[in-house]
């Protein structure tokens, strides 16, 4: 796609997938602006999402997000080339929210329209930090709902899934160790922080996946539901003796395991799959451990790391426009106007194709 004026494509990225309304406007590798609206506080008193609280919310904060988005780019919607929304994964009520208003408004102004994946944004955001990804390189997926290993040879079109989590995800496993020591909800952030003031090596939480024959047959994936049984049983033992939880402890090697495991696996398909750089996104990256563990042993390997900063792990319109772009430079087909969200779609499918 080509403009008139010879600029690149102005893409109109709309992220609704979980809590937060994110509207966001890229030219290339370029943000433009980038603004969102988040009803996390509304849970703390559920400790957890409510997925018809978060639908409305969408309903409420879309539009004046979108006028706040293009008074900070300085546009119009005229001006806009080309409109990208998150079709999945996530909470088919509130993508609806976000899809809806997509389609209304690529209809209105007859501008191509693209269904993105919404998780793989979680990658591409990076090249408005970084410019272009590389060829070639393994993506490393950490958030809430999703902890995988991608080999990645075109963010627009081909994606390959080397391995993910049996079970919890690792912002999940944090999220549940915090409500097991009572910590405001959401419970990763403060985990987190408590583990930057214990002791890593007090102590020693299992590894899933790390031993004998599954440390093999598993080689890219990830399991921390036991990893979590094994906190929740420490922390028995200890109440059940009369004493009080060392919280900093048990957080400091309860992050060490979750992040040995993410590190070590991500660090081994780069090295095994030729691969000279690493891609991190997702809302767990902004944990602490992980970038200063993950910093190291990719130095350590000759591996570059490229990880957006902290305003880009949460889920944003930025990442929605990135993938956009992506997928307009790419020269991929728009969507159409029939899809629908998909609550489990697959990291192996960049965008909806029409008549999917």
């Amino acid at each position: 796609m080509t403009t008139s004026t010879g600029e690149e494509p102005l893409i109109l990225g709309i992220e609704s997938t979980c809590d937060e309304t994110g509207v966001a406007l890229v030219r290339g590798c370029t943000l433009l602006a980038d603004r969102t609206a988040t009803s996390m506080d509304e849970y703390a008193r559920y400790g957890g999402i409510i997925p018809e609280i978060a639908s409305r919310a969408h309903l409420e904060s879309f539009l004046p997000t979108l006028e706040a988005a293009l008074d900070e780019a300085k546009v119009s919607l005229a001006d806009v080339d080309a409109i990208a929304v998150a079709a999945g994964p996530g909470l088919v009520g509130s993508l609806t929210v976000g899809i809806c208003a997509a389609k209304a408004l690529a209809m209105s102004l007859d501008k191509p329209l693209y269904g993105v994946n919404h998780v793989l944004g979680h990658l591409a955001v990076d090249t408005l930090v970084d410019g272009p990804l590389p060829e070639r390189f393994i993506g490393l997926v950490v958030s809430g709902g999703h902890s995988n290993v991608l080999l990645v040879r075109d963010i627009a079109t081909d994606v390959e899934e080397l391995g993910g989590t049996l079970d919890d995800a690792a912002g999940e496993a944090f999220d549940k160790v915090g409500r097991l020591l009572d910590l405001p909800y959401p419970g990763g952030p403060h985990v987190d922080r408590l583990s930057q003031q214990g002791d890593r090596n007090a102590i020693r939480f299992p590894r899933g996946l790390a031993a004998g024959k599954d440390k093999e047959r598993y080689r890219y994936d990830f399991s921390f539901s036991g990893l979590k049984t094994a906190v929740a049983r420490y922390i028995e033992g200890v109440r059940a003796n009369g004493h009080t939880p060392n919280a900093d402890d048990i957080c400091a090697g309860f992050s060490e395991a979750v992040n040995d495991s993410l590190t070590a696996k991500a660090i081994a398909a780069a090295r095994d799959h030729d691969c000279d750089t690493l891609v991190v996104g997702g809302g767990f990256s902004a944990n602490s451990r992980l970038r200063e563990l993950l910093a190291d042993r990719a130095e350590a390997a000759g591996i570059t790391v490229r990880m957006p900063p902290l305003r880009f792990c949460t889920d944003n319109g930025a990442q929605i426009a990135a993938m956009g772009a992506a997928l307009v430079k790419a020269g991929v087909v728009p969507s159409g106007w029939t899809f629908s969200p998909d609550s489990a779609m697959p990291l192996t499918q960049p965008s909806m194709l029409p008549g999917r």
